[in-house]
This record gives structure tokens, sequence and C-alpha cells, in this order.
């Protein structure tokens, strides 16, 4: 599996300094996932083939875990060398991308157990079809609404979720009719699913013949990743991964309605007791008050300069407060995760960590809130109380500092408590440029087990956790400022 005829040119884009550079996305088994507590240890059969393609290559494989839809912005921008997440291969993504091809497939639709075999996509005319976002999968059920609406009948109605175990519990739940995966997927879910879906159509369809590795544009990395490939199919190397992992037809999916799924007591406790959880809930917390300092930090001499009269400095930071605000929370850190590598290489670094890009984006776009909760508080405060320290001999910055921000911290202090409350929440979206917070950890052990209420519940169980916390500090805080107001308001009547 190392021989010297598998190895890369040296002179390839696709090793840098000893280390293959691998995205995945790892909430698709038997592909790619996590078979256990640790969220960083992930398997299956495309952890198996990038490892063997680095060991040809006498590389060290480095993975990186995001959400699917971050896959190939991350490749584009180099932040990482090839992806390999259960992808097929598609004429559509080869126009942008090289791929290369290492194992069989075929498109399914799915449906509850019991539901009666359909004879073509044609069929699903006014049913509700659910399918992973950023797959091709609505793509091809689009060119099928074409050809239902050449003749005149009902579309397909389709909805897209950003999991395949979100997508795949709209159709156990009822909401939808059916659901487009791929067989190998299928066949490993039979024992989580409990024999309740089944397979009711395979379409013949050349585009998801095979799963693909994808690369960038380039002949030389494309070559040697062929070559690669083909030396491990030539070794049985192949071969022997997916016998590994058990890779079978859906068609073998059991009907056993026997063990129908129940809460698992025993689940839910190890979770909520586990390092794991206990370690996603500490990154929440930390990425929170971290963006939300530095948010105040930023937010206080802008606040200052929109109190003021109009001026370059105050029509700019209007113009940067209108704009963060009006961008969604979740495209902002799509586009410093994603983005600012293209434009500025020295992003592409190990330096940049998911981390480290959801503490830039979320304190950038929590400033402009509290931009306006400091302006609000500081207007709300008599002007004269400037002058008269002025003329009391103050500087403007002791006044400001003695006497306008210690009122003004009793004002603002309840909607600050509010917006941070909304910040711990709103971490939940880093999840999408792969940082392992809670709500990352929940969807990660939710695709390996489909214990969906047990681990949702364990992530419940943490947010209201910490909310309760923050309510009753909330609460400690601001009687303090209210004593401290009637200490003072009885001195002024005695």
């Amino acid at each position: 599996m190392t021989g010297t005829h598998a190895r890369a040119d040296p002179s390839s884009g696709l090793v840098h300094d000893g280390v293959l550079d691998v995205c995945t996305n790892p909430t698709l088994p038997p592909m790619t996932f996590v078979p256990g507590a640790d969220a960083s240890d992930l398997a299956g059969v495309d952890i198996d083939v990038a490892r063997a393609v680095a060991q040809a290559w006498g590389a060290r494989m480095v993975l990186h875990s995001m959400d699917f839809v971050g896959l190939f912005p991350s490749l584009e921008s180099g932040r990482c060398a090839i992806v390999i997440s259960g992808v097929t291969r598609q004429p559509a993504r080869e126009r942008l991308f090289d791929a290369v091809s290492y194992l069989p497939t075929a498109l399914v639709v799915v449906a509850r157990a019991g539901t009666r075999p359909i004879g073509s996509l044609a069929d699903l005319s006014g049913q509700m079809v659910v399918t992973q976002s950023g797959t091709s999968y609505a793509a091809r059920l689009e060119r099928e609404n074409a050809a239902l609406a050449a003749q005149g009948r009902a579309p397909i109605r389709i909805q897209q979720y950003p999991a395949e175990e979100q997508v795949v519990q709209q159709v156990l739940l009822g909401r939808a009719f059916a659901f487009v995966s791929q067989d190998v997927e299928l066949g490993f879910r039979a024992r989580q699913l409990h024999g309740k879906v089944a397979v009711i159509l395979q379409p013949q369809d050349d585009n998801y013949r095979s799963f693909a590795l994808y690369i960038r544009k380039n002949p030389t990395d494309r070559a040697a990743l062929q070559a690669a490939i083909d030396h491990l199919d030539q070794t049985g190397a192949l071969r022997a991964i997916a016998d590994k992992w058990h890779i079978r037809a859906a068609t073998a999916l059991t009907q056993d309605l026997s063990t129908p799924p129940r809460f698992d007591v025993r689940a839910f406790a190890l979770a909520l007791l586990s390092v794991g959880f206990a370690r996603a809930a500490l990154v929440t917390l930390a990425i929170a008050l971290l963006s939300h300092a530095t948010a105040i930090a930023l937010s206080m001499p802008m606040a200052l300069a929109l109190n003021r009269p109009g001026g370059v400095v105050r029509r700019a930071v209007g113009l940067y407060v209108a704009l963060f605000r009006a961008v969604p929370t979740l495209l902002q850190l799509l586009f410093v995760w994603n983005a600012l590598p293209q434009f500025f290489p020295v992003f592409r670094g190990d330096w940049f960590s998911p981390f480290l890009a959801a503490w830039i984006a979320l304190s950038l776009n929590e400033a402009a809130y509290q931009v306006e909760i400091n302006r609000a508080a500081l207007g709300a405060i008599d002007p004269g109380q400037l002058v008269a320290g002025e003329a009391l001999g103050l500087t403007r910055f002791e006044v400001y500092r003695h006497v306008l921000f210690p009122q003004a911290l009793r004002v603002a202090l309840p909607p600050t408590i509010n917006e941070f409350i909304n910040l711990l929440k709103t971490t939940s979206l880093a999840s999408v440029i792969s940082l392992q917070e809670l709500m990352a950890l929940t969807q990660i052990h939710v695709a390996r087990t489909f214990e969906f209420t047990e681990y949702y519940a364990v992530a419940l169980v943490y947010y209201v956790a910490m909310v309760c916390v923050l309510l009753l500090t909330q609460k400690r805080v601001e009687r303090r400022f209210h004593w401290a107001d009637r200490v003072k308001a009885g001195a002024h009547g005695g």
C-alpha cells in the first residue's frame, strides 16, 4: 500500500510539509461519523480511505470536521487539499473541481415501512420529499419537476435540512412522504432505524453511481490522486475497507418492527454526565463570554461617536451598525471562515481556528447591537452633567469615568445581560464552521445513534442551566443597583 509508484510527485499541491489536509462532515454513517463520545475521533469508510491515501504518499492525514455546506468553500479557499464525505461524483461539481471515484453507490428514495414501491421519480408528484442541504439531491428533484411541469402535473414539494439525521427524522415523524439518499447509508442504518423505513425506488441515474474525492483543479494533483486510488484498488485495500464497514445494499433493510424506539434513560444520563458534553458547554460559554466582552469594548467608543454631532466618524459607525445588523449572523460566520482565506492567504494557516473565526464574527456582530444599547444609555443621562463636571475642573475623560459611565451602566445593564443570553444561544450557529460547541456535538451524536430525543434533551438541559444562572445573576445585579439607588435617594431626602 506504500509502493513507490503510488507516491505523489514532490511538486504536488496536495501534501504540504508532510501533511494531507482533509475536509469532511461526520454525519453520514458509514462513510464518515463519530463512533463514540469523543467528537474529534472520526471513523468510517472515508476516513480509512483518506488515511490510506496519505500513507501511500508518506504523509500524515489531518482532518477538518465541518458542516456539509462548508466543504467545498473550504476546499476552494485552500483550507484543505481533499474533500471526502460521502459525496457523489457529479458533472456540475466537476466543472469547478477535479474528482476521483473510489466506491460504487446508488441513489435511493426511502419512505416509511409499508409504503408501496413506486416506478419512477415522477410518481413523487405532489408529495413532500426532503433532502440534505448542500447535496445535489434537490437539484435532481428540480430537474424532475421541470419534466412534470411540461406534462401539466403537480411538482414534487422539496424541503431541505442541514443534516442527514434531520432529513430522516421528517419521514419518521410523518411530515414528509420520502427522502433521497445513498444506498450504503441506508444499509448501515438498518438497525438504528428499527425497520421503520424502506426503499421504494432505486432510480437508474449515472450521476449517482460512485462516491468521489474532490480536489482543486490541477492535472498533476488529479493524476497523483488517481494513481493512489488505483493502487489501493489493485492491492485490495478499498475492498477491505468496504468489508470492514459492512457496506451492503439498502434493499437489505429489514422490516422488523418488534423493537420500537423509546426514550433511553441510560443514554440520556451517560451523555448528560459525559466529559464531552461538559466540554462542549464550556466552549459555548467561553465563546459567548469572549465575544460579548470584545463587543462591549468595541461598542463604547462607537456609542460615544454616535452621540456626537455629525462627522465622518459618526457616519462610518452608523454604516457599520446598519451593515452588521442587516446581515444574518450565519452569513457573517461563513464569510469570516470561508471568504477571508480567499482574500488574505494568511488566514489559511492552522492558527486561524474555528474558535478564533467564531470569536471574530460574533464579536463584530454583537458589537453592532451593543452600540445601540450603550448609545441609548448615554443618551438617557442629562447632558448638563457633562457641562457641570467640566465647570468643576474635571477633564472630559474624568467626567465620563466618574459621572456619566456609572449612571449609564445602570441603564444599560438589563438589556446587556439579555443580549448576552441571546448571544449564548446564537453560538449554536458556529457549528457550520466546525466549532465543536454544544449544538454541534449534539448533532454529531444524533447522526451516530439516531437517538433524537435523548441527545436533544441533554442539550436542552445544558442551555437551560446556563441561562438560569445568567437570569439569577441578572436579578442579583439589578437588585444591587436598585438598593444603591434607594440608599442615595434616602440620603438625599434626609
